[in-house]
C-alpha cells in the first residue's frame, strides 16, 4: 500500500520554504535579536560570543528572504545533542518552521551518529510541548524550580535518534498530535 501523499510535498511549497544553515560568531548580532524578541530571559551577546568559542556549540537557522526567522542552539558531545534554546520570530510562528529546523537538526545528529537529543522545558510552555512530544520527545524528569526568573520547573525530554537518519526532515517529519509551532520555546 502506498503511502499517502504529504501535504506540503508539492513544488510550490518546496520553493518557498526558508533556507536552513549553519549560523557563525559573524551572525551573533541577528541570533541576540531574535532572541531577545523571543525569551524573557535572553542570551546576550556576549554569552553567544563565548558559547561559540567552544566547538561543541552550534547554531542552525532558517533565512527568509535574507532574514533570520528561526533558530536552535546546540551542544553536541559524546553522542548526545543538548538543545538549549529554539527561536521563532514573532511574526513567523504557527508556519511550520519550528517543527521543520528541529527535524533536520535531529536528521543531521542522526546521521553524524549522534543518538539522542536531550532538551528542558518550562512546564507552562504548552506549545513547545506540544512540538517536542509530535516530533517524538518523551518526557525524561524534571528540574524542579530550574527557572531562576519565574521559580518554574523544567521537564527534561529525550529523544531516541535512531530511525532519524532515514526520515525526511522537509516534509511531516513525524506523527504529531501538535499543530501550532512554539511560541516561547
Amino acid at each position: 500500500m502506498q503511502s499517502p501523499e504529504c501535504p506540503c510535498s508539492g513544488a510550490a511549497q518546496r520553493a518557498a520554504r526558508p533556507e536552513f544553515f549553519r549560523l557563525g560568531p559573524g551572525d551573533i548580532a541577528e541570533v541576540a535579536e531574535l532572541e531577545r524578541q523571543c525569551f524573557s530571559t535572553p542570551w546576550s551577546d556576549e554569552q553567544f560570543r563565548l558559547a561559540f568559542e567552544r566547538k561543541v556549540f552550534s547554531v542552525f537557522g532558517l533565512r527568509d528572504a535574507g532574514r533570520l526567522v528561526a533558530y536552535v542552539a546546540v551542544y553536541h558531545l559524546a553522542g548526545e545533542l543538548e538543545i538549549l534554546n529554539v527561536a521563532v520570530h514573532p511574526d513567523a510562528r504557527r508556519r511550520g518552521l519550528g517543527r521543520r529546523l528541529l527535524a533536520i537538526l535531529l536528521q543531521v545528529g542522526a546521521k553524524m551518529g549522534i543518538h539522542r537529543a536531550v532538551l528542558e522545558v518550562r512546564t507552562g510552555n504548552a506549545p513547545a510541548i506540544g512540538l517536542y512530544t509530535g516530533l517524538g520527545f518523551t518526557r525524561a524528569g524534571v528540574r524542579p524550580h530550574y527557572y531562576g526568573d519565574t521559580g518554574e520547573d523544567a521537564i527534561i525530554y529525550e529523544c531516541d535518534l535512531a530511525d532519524w537518519a532515514s526520515r525526511d526532515p522537509g516534509c511531516c517529519p513525524a506523527p504529531s498530535t501538535a499543530s501550532t509551532d512554539p511560541g516561547e520555546v
